[in-house]
């Protein structure tokens, strides 16, 4: 019996915790970003062990026996129709398994028969892809798709979808691991080492970005509140450009960051542009409520 049904909704079990418990502020492993290694990996691990099952297309070859040579699609009760051979069962198979089986079935016509067989569409596989995308849900995994390929197939990301994703995949041991996508550094940098091959049973989540308000007032060209994605990670100067800009009567020594605490206690922050401009400070990196004042000239 096919035990993906019972990984599949492990994997969504594991989501929907990890999720929970990032709300509630408990601490978690940060998940290993993909390398080219893993990718590797990945696709063979793939290749390997992927289980047969119904709507599968399978290309079968018999070394020194083309007429025997037959492509064919895996039945709803797991069965293929071969010459000789009749129906056979291969659902719940792993390729490796139908090659041998296969072999052990024409022993009384070839000896030793060299038997291949090629899986040319995965359409027994489901992905699940969840979050900010445009049409979340199940997806049919049909060949050996990327996770680009298959976000595509969702509609594409929504604009508020988080800088980092992540692909929840069963391992060998039974464990659920995690793998952490830079979708910046896939789709800015084209990084193609992230763009990782799918296994049947993944779960794509795409977590919402929350956005957070910041408030630029005084001598900048367009005063007001601007809202930015968290993962961004606004600073000083970025804030003050995405405002338009200082004004031409503004103070780059008199500029104030105003911020609250979580107990509501105000604190002040003067900082001098220069210093930053020029390198004597870091830039300062702004919060959620943040209010920067930046002060007119009195020369």
């Amino acid at each position: 019996m096919r035990k993906k049904g019972f990984f599949f909704s492990k994997a969504i079990l594991v989501l929907f915790l990890a999720v929970w418990m990032s709300m509630a502020g408990l601490g978690q492993t940060r998940p290993t970003q993909a390398d080219g290694q893993e990718t590797q990996a990945a696709r063979e691990y793939f290749i390997r062990e992927y289980i047969i099952g119904p709507r599968d297309l399978l290309e079968i070859k018999v070394f020194e026996l083309p007429e025997f040579d037959h492509t064919v699609r895996v039945s709803e009760d797991g069965s293929i129709t071969l010459p000789l051979l009749g129906n056979v069962q291969v659902g719940g198979l792993t390729k490796e398994k139908v090659e041998q089986k296969i072999a052990d079935l024409l022993e009384k016509y070839v000896k030793r028969a060299q038997v291949s067989v090629f899986i040319k569409e995965y359409q027994s596989s489901r992905v699940a892809i969840i979050g900010a995308v445009e049409k979340p849900g199940m997806y049919e995994l049909v060949g050996r798709q990327s996770l680009l390929q298959m976000i595509s197939q969702a509609g594409g990301f929504k604009e508020n979808a988080a800088n980092e994703i992540y692909v929840l995949r069963e391992g060998q041991d039974g464990n659920t691991a995690s793998i952490s996508i830079d979708l910046e550094d896939l789709l800015l940098n084209g990084n193609q080492r992230l763009n990782i091959p799918l296994q049947p049973n993944d779960v794509i989540n795409v977590p919402v970005d929350k956005l957070i308000t910041i408030y630029v007032f005084g001598q900048v060209r367009n005063p007001g509140a601007l809202q930015v994605k968290m993962s961004k990670k606004i600073t000083l100067l970025q804030a003050i450009a995405q405002a338009g800009g200082l004004s031409e009567n503004a103070s780059k020594r008199g500029v104030i960051v105003k911020r609250k605490d979580k107990s509501g206690k105000e604190t002040n922050l003067r900082v001098n542009l220069n210093d930053i401009i020029k390198g004597k400070r870091k830039d300062i990196p702004l919060r959620e409520g943040d209010v920067v004042i930046v002060k007119e000239s009195i020369f």
